[in-house]
């Protein structure tokens, strides 16, 4: 297949936006793959911050940066990514250049707990002014759980009337897949 898969779609607009030295944030820590991946990306002269409600999530990327000796770059956070202004230093303020959600609930973890729309709005809020130029946000949206439609239409009716001199908003998705296939929203600060 030559069309890029969700999640390596993801990564390859994060490649774009990211380099040695920058700030990045993973708002859904989960299995720790996102936060391995941004710390590879901006090395330790770069900073990442981590969120995660759920103390097993903390667990198993902290060991998964310790087996690729990424610990020292990261700040993993046992918290919401709505809260994430209390702990993004003052120094990194408009430094951020990628930022990177997985929505619905922790593969493998329990299914009753997932994102909520409103805690989603207000970190992708938070995040926006936090944004270098030209930053991005990636918001990997899976909707076929319980609870997963509501938080889908209420992120696309906020990113779809998200003012367009601030931002550049894509959809990438596969549209004639069954099963709910999971879709990316990427917003690109604009100059």
């Amino acid at each position: 297949m030559k069309l890029d898969r969700i999640l390596p779609f993801a990564r390859i607009l994060l490649e774009k936006a990211v380099h040695r030295g920058d700030i990045t944030i993973d708002c859904t820590m989960g299995n720790g793959f996102d936060t391995v991946f941004l710390a590879g990306l901006t090395g330790e002269s770069g900073h990442v911050y981590s969120f995660d409600i759920q103390k097993e999530a903390i667990q198993t990327t902290a060991a998964k940066l310790k087996a690729e000796n990424l610990q020292e770059c990261c700040t993993l956070i046992h918290d919401g990514h709505q809260h994430l202004n209390k702990y993004i230093r003052k120094e990194h303020s408009e430094k951020v250049t990628g930022a990177i959600f997985n929505l619905g609930y922790l593969p493998g973890g329990d299914k009753s707990v997932i994102t909520q729309a409103d805690t989603t709005i207000s970190a992708i809020e938070q995040l926006f002014e936090l944004l270098a130029p030209e930053g991005l946000i990636i918001i990997v949206i899976y909707h076929g759980h319980p609870g997963g439609s509501a938080e889908r239409d209420a992120l696309m009716d906020y990113v779809q009337n998200f003012p367009q001199q601030k931002a550049h908003i894509l959809k990438y998705g596969f549209i004639n897949q069954s099963n709910n296939p999971p879709f990316i929203v990427a917003i690109e600060k604009r100059r």
